[in-house]
Protein backbone atom coordinates (compact mmCIF):
# COMPACT_ATOMS: atom_id res chain seq x y z
CA UNK A 1 0.00 0.00 0.00
CA UNK A 2 0.97 3.54 -1.04
CA UNK A 3 2.11 5.68 1.63
CA UNK A 4 0.38 9.55 1.58
CA UNK A 5 2.62 11.86 1.19
CA UNK A 6 3.60 13.41 4.72
CA UNK A 7 2.46 17.13 5.32
CA UNK A 8 5.42 19.59 5.44
CA UNK A 9 5.41 21.46 8.98
CA UNK A 10 7.86 24.70 8.08
CA UNK A 11 6.65 26.73 5.94
CA UNK A 12 9.18 28.95 3.49
CA UNK A 13 9.19 31.40 6.02
CA UNK A 14 11.31 29.02 8.68
CA UNK A 15 8.46 29.29 10.86
CA UNK A 16 6.39 26.21 11.71
CA UNK A 17 2.98 25.91 9.60
CA UNK A 18 -0.74 25.76 10.87
CA UNK A 19 -1.71 22.15 12.53
CA UNK A 20 -4.50 20.81 9.63
CA UNK A 21 -6.90 18.40 10.47
CA UNK A 22 -5.50 15.23 8.53
CA UNK A 23 -7.15 14.11 5.23
CA UNK A 24 -10.26 12.60 5.46
CA UNK A 25 -12.42 10.19 2.98
CA UNK A 26 -15.10 12.29 1.81
CA UNK A 27 -16.88 9.22 0.84
CA UNK A 28 -17.16 7.89 4.77
CA UNK A 29 -18.31 11.40 5.47
CA UNK A 30 -21.03 11.26 2.77
CA UNK A 31 -22.51 7.51 4.12
CA UNK A 32 -22.33 9.76 7.85
CA UNK A 33 -24.48 12.14 5.95
CA UNK A 34 -27.00 9.75 4.74
CA UNK A 35 -27.76 8.29 8.21
CA UNK A 36 -27.98 11.46 10.07
CA UNK A 37 -30.53 12.57 8.21
CA UNK A 38 -32.52 9.80 8.10
CA UNK A 39 -32.31 8.36 11.60
CA UNK A 40 -33.56 11.46 13.36
CA UNK A 41 -36.22 12.15 10.89
CA UNK A 42 -37.61 8.83 11.57
CA UNK A 43 -37.20 8.70 14.96
CA UNK A 44 -39.11 12.56 15.08
CA UNK A 45 -42.06 11.02 13.34
CA UNK A 46 -42.27 8.21 15.53
CA UNK A 47 -41.96 10.10 18.68
CA UNK A 48 -45.57 12.43 17.36
CA UNK A 49 -46.72 9.36 16.07
CA UNK A 50 -46.42 7.12 19.35
CA UNK A 51 -45.93 10.11 22.27
CA UNK A 52 -47.82 12.34 24.18
CA UNK A 53 -47.25 16.14 22.93
CA UNK A 54 -47.35 17.16 26.42
CA UNK A 55 -44.25 15.73 27.33
CA UNK A 56 -42.17 16.19 24.15
CA UNK A 57 -40.11 18.97 25.61
CA UNK A 58 -37.80 20.23 23.07
CA UNK A 59 -36.83 16.46 21.73
CA UNK A 60 -38.58 16.87 18.44
CA UNK A 61 -36.90 20.16 17.37
CA UNK A 62 -33.46 18.51 18.42
CA UNK A 63 -34.17 15.45 16.50
CA UNK A 64 -35.32 17.64 13.04
CA UNK A 65 -32.20 20.19 13.99
CA UNK A 66 -29.89 16.82 13.73
CA UNK A 67 -31.51 15.80 10.29
CA UNK A 68 -31.21 19.24 8.76
CA UNK A 69 -27.81 19.84 9.72
CA UNK A 70 -26.88 16.63 8.15
CA UNK A 71 -27.78 18.15 5.05
CA UNK A 72 -25.72 21.03 4.97
CA UNK A 73 -23.01 18.92 6.77
CA UNK A 74 -23.00 17.17 3.06
CA UNK A 75 -23.30 20.56 1.01
CA UNK A 76 -19.79 21.26 2.59
CA UNK A 77 -17.95 18.04 2.03
CA UNK A 78 -19.43 17.80 -1.60
CA UNK A 79 -17.37 21.24 -1.71
CA UNK A 80 -13.95 19.42 -1.31
CA UNK A 81 -11.41 19.76 -3.88
CA UNK A 82 -7.50 19.93 -3.20
CA UNK A 83 -6.82 22.08 -6.86
CA UNK A 84 -9.64 24.42 -6.09
CA UNK A 85 -9.75 27.48 -3.81
CA UNK A 86 -9.55 27.75 -0.04
CA UNK A 87 -12.89 27.20 0.74
CA UNK A 88 -13.21 24.30 -1.26
CA UNK A 89 -9.79 22.58 0.15
CA UNK A 90 -11.53 22.14 3.89
CA UNK A 91 -14.31 21.37 2.63
CA UNK A 92 -14.39 17.77 4.43
CA UNK A 93 -13.44 19.58 7.46
CA UNK A 94 -16.05 21.89 7.56
CA UNK A 95 -19.25 19.29 6.95
CA UNK A 96 -17.36 17.31 9.62
CA UNK A 97 -17.23 19.63 12.17
CA UNK A 98 -21.21 20.63 11.09
CA UNK A 99 -21.87 16.52 11.39
CA UNK A 100 -19.95 16.49 14.93
CA UNK A 101 -21.41 19.27 16.55
CA UNK A 102 -24.69 19.93 15.06
CA UNK A 103 -26.08 16.89 14.37
CA UNK A 104 -24.74 14.53 16.69
CA UNK A 105 -24.76 16.56 19.65
CA UNK A 106 -28.59 17.27 19.23
CA UNK A 107 -29.25 13.51 18.03
CA UNK A 108 -27.24 12.39 21.36
CA UNK A 109 -29.32 15.41 23.67
CA UNK A 110 -32.52 14.17 22.08
CA UNK A 111 -32.25 10.24 22.35
CA UNK A 112 -32.78 9.97 26.33
CA UNK A 113 -35.66 12.02 26.45
CA UNK A 114 -36.52 10.02 23.33
CA UNK A 115 -36.14 6.84 25.05
CA UNK A 116 -38.13 7.49 27.82
CA UNK A 117 -41.05 8.80 25.58
CA UNK A 118 -41.62 5.78 23.59
CA UNK A 119 -40.78 3.41 26.49
CA UNK A 120 -43.94 5.33 28.28
CA UNK A 121 -46.32 6.08 25.84
CA UNK A 122 -49.83 4.57 26.69
CA UNK A 123 -50.43 5.25 22.51
CA UNK A 124 -47.87 2.75 22.20
CA UNK A 125 -48.13 -0.12 24.61
CA UNK A 126 -51.77 -1.08 25.56
CA UNK A 127 -53.08 -1.51 29.12
CA UNK A 128 -53.22 -5.11 29.43
CA UNK A 129 -56.19 -6.53 32.30
CA UNK A 130 -54.44 -7.64 35.16
CA UNK A 131 -50.67 -6.56 34.05
CA UNK A 132 -48.47 -4.52 36.41
CA UNK A 133 -46.46 -1.65 35.53
CA UNK A 134 -43.17 -2.15 35.91
CA UNK A 135 -40.46 0.51 35.83
CA UNK A 136 -37.81 0.59 34.11
CA UNK A 137 -35.54 2.42 36.66
CA UNK A 138 -32.19 3.16 36.06
CA UNK A 139 -31.99 1.37 32.72
CA UNK A 140 -33.72 4.35 31.33
CA UNK A 141 -30.14 5.84 31.68
CA UNK A 142 -28.63 3.59 29.35
CA UNK A 143 -29.01 5.17 25.96
CA UNK A 144 -27.36 8.40 27.70
CA UNK A 145 -24.46 6.39 27.98
CA UNK A 146 -23.77 6.79 24.10
CA UNK A 147 -22.29 10.38 25.00
CA UNK A 148 -19.34 8.97 27.38
CA UNK A 149 -17.87 7.52 23.71
CA UNK A 150 -18.72 11.09 21.98
CA UNK A 151 -16.76 12.96 24.81
CA UNK A 152 -13.63 10.15 24.37
CA UNK A 153 -13.61 10.61 20.72
CA UNK A 154 -13.89 14.33 20.95
CA UNK A 155 -11.31 14.39 23.78
CA UNK A 156 -8.52 12.11 22.55
CA UNK A 157 -7.94 14.23 19.66
CA UNK A 158 -10.11 12.33 16.68
CA UNK A 159 -12.77 15.28 16.44
CA UNK A 160 -12.21 18.09 14.45
CA UNK A 161 -12.74 20.53 16.65
CA UNK A 162 -9.42 19.09 18.46
CA UNK A 163 -7.39 21.36 15.44
CA UNK A 164 -9.37 24.75 15.50
CA UNK A 165 -9.34 25.35 19.34
CA UNK A 166 -6.67 25.35 22.44
CA UNK A 167 -6.46 21.97 24.20
CA UNK A 168 -7.99 23.88 27.26
CA UNK A 169 -10.89 25.29 25.37
CA UNK A 170 -11.75 21.96 23.77
CA UNK A 171 -12.53 20.49 27.30
CA UNK A 172 -14.44 23.62 28.71
CA UNK A 173 -16.70 23.18 25.20
CA UNK A 174 -17.01 19.35 25.32
CA UNK A 175 -17.73 19.53 29.68
CA UNK A 176 -19.94 22.19 28.76
CA UNK A 177 -22.38 20.06 26.09
CA UNK A 178 -22.12 16.95 29.11
CA UNK A 179 -23.57 19.51 31.45
CA UNK A 180 -26.24 21.13 29.12
CA UNK A 181 -27.04 17.74 28.81
CA UNK A 182 -27.53 16.72 31.83
CA UNK A 183 -29.52 19.58 32.73
CA UNK A 184 -31.74 19.01 29.96
CA UNK A 185 -32.53 15.68 30.51
CA UNK A 186 -33.23 16.42 34.48
CA UNK A 187 -35.60 18.95 34.12
CA UNK A 188 -37.56 16.96 31.13
CA UNK A 189 -37.84 13.74 33.75
CA UNK A 190 -39.20 16.49 36.12
CA UNK A 191 -41.50 17.97 33.85
CA UNK A 192 -40.29 21.39 33.64
CA UNK A 193 -40.33 22.12 29.77
CA UNK A 194 -39.23 25.92 30.13
CA UNK A 195 -36.15 25.01 31.62
CA UNK A 196 -35.72 21.95 29.51
CA UNK A 197 -35.66 24.67 26.22
CA UNK A 198 -33.78 27.21 28.01
CA UNK A 199 -30.47 24.30 28.49
CA UNK A 200 -31.01 22.76 25.51
CA UNK A 201 -31.42 26.22 23.48
CA UNK A 202 -27.96 26.91 25.33
CA UNK A 203 -26.49 23.91 23.83
CA UNK A 204 -27.23 24.78 20.57
CA UNK A 205 -26.56 28.34 20.61
CA UNK A 206 -23.19 27.52 21.86
CA UNK A 207 -22.55 24.42 18.77
CA UNK A 208 -23.51 27.34 16.82
CA UNK A 209 -21.20 29.53 17.88
CA UNK A 210 -18.15 26.84 17.96
CA UNK A 211 -19.35 25.87 14.37
CA UNK A 212 -18.64 29.42 12.95
CA UNK A 213 -15.30 29.75 14.39
CA UNK A 214 -14.96 26.38 13.51
CA UNK A 215 -15.07 26.60 9.82
CA UNK A 216 -13.66 30.36 10.00
CA UNK A 217 -10.34 29.44 11.44
CA UNK A 218 -9.77 26.03 9.12
CA UNK A 219 -10.44 28.86 6.27
CA UNK A 220 -7.78 30.98 8.22
CA UNK A 221 -5.30 28.05 8.59
CA UNK A 222 -5.50 27.04 5.34
CA UNK A 223 -5.01 30.44 4.01
CA UNK A 224 -1.84 30.56 5.80
CA UNK A 225 -0.44 27.49 4.84
CA UNK A 226 -1.04 27.79 1.15
CA UNK A 227 0.89 31.36 1.93
CA UNK A 228 3.81 30.11 3.34
CA UNK A 229 3.82 27.01 1.50
CA UNK A 230 2.33 27.67 -1.83
CA UNK A 231 1.61 24.43 -3.84
CA UNK A 232 4.15 22.95 -6.59
CA UNK A 233 3.13 23.93 -9.92
CA UNK A 234 1.58 21.13 -12.13
CA UNK A 235 4.45 19.52 -14.56
CA UNK A 236 4.09 20.69 -18.16
CA UNK A 237 3.35 18.01 -20.60
CA UNK A 238 5.92 17.53 -23.66
CA UNK A 239 4.41 18.22 -26.97
CA UNK A 240 3.83 14.85 -28.96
Amino acid sequence: MSKEKERPTVGIDGNRLPELPPSRDARVWARLVRVMFYTPGFLGLLLIKAGEPASFGITIELLMLASGAAIVGGLFIGTQSSDGDVASKVGVWSGALILELLATVPFLAAVPALFHELANSTLLHEKVAGAADVALGPSELLPAVAILPFMIYQLSGFGTLHYVVSKRTNWIINVAVLALIVVGYTANRMAMYVEERMSMSALVILMGVTVYYGIAQLKRMQTDFDARRPPKPPKKQDDA
